[in-house]
């Protein structure tokens, strides 16, 4: 009996061995092929770099986005905004979309409202191929009514190349507070 017992334990452990053996060894070799296979798969997944050209490039879209809704200018608005354009606007509660974005200029500019300034202080980008994200900081000068009024914040917003323009696919934009 002691014999069988014995023989028993041997082969359950020459195939427990060989299964825990075999279990590391597709382990390494899975981990092995997750360094050459992802970061294939990740390419462009990865913050990468503009060119001074490319950051110059997106910075100039971005601001004439903002000139552009201040001006109520629609054919520009038109041409830097996608169909998708979704818009978190400081303190408002419904987003916007492109139809709203392109109301709201032509309001802001029906009642003779104008920018008298506009300045973003503080310009981080990052960028993932044909998409960059821009963190700023903002200020505007704006004259509402007759009333002279500042206003600043924080904005996030996506720009997406498309036939090589930069368009502005969304933004939130907050106080900062």
């Amino acid at each position: 009996m002691q014999a069988a017992r014995v023989l028993i334990q041997a082969v359950f452990d020459l195939v427990m061995g060989n299964l825990m053996r075999n279990k590391l060894a597709f382990g390494i070799a899975l981990g092995l092929a997750s360094l050459t296979i992802l970061p294939a798969t990740g390419a462009g997944k990865s913050a990468t770099t503009l060119t001074q050209t490319q950051y110059a490039e997106l910075l100039r879209a971005r601001e004439a986005v903002w000139r552009a809704w201040f001006a109520g200018d629609r054919a520009a608005l038109e041409k830097v905004l996608p169909e998708d354009t979704i818009a978190i606007n400081n303190g408002d509660e419904k987003w916007e979309h492109r139809a709203e974005v392109l109301e709201s200029a032509k309001q802001f500019a029906a009642d003779r409202d104008k920018l008298i300034h506009l300045s973003f202080p503080h310009v981080e980008v990052q960028s993932f191929g044909d998409v960059a994200v821009l963190y700023s900081l903002w200020t505007t000068e704006t004259e509402v009514h007759g009333q002279h009024s500042v206003s600043s914040g924080r904005a996030t917003e996506i720009f997406v190349r498309r036939n090589g323009q930069w368009l502005n696919a969304g933004w939130h934009l907050d106080s900062g507070k």
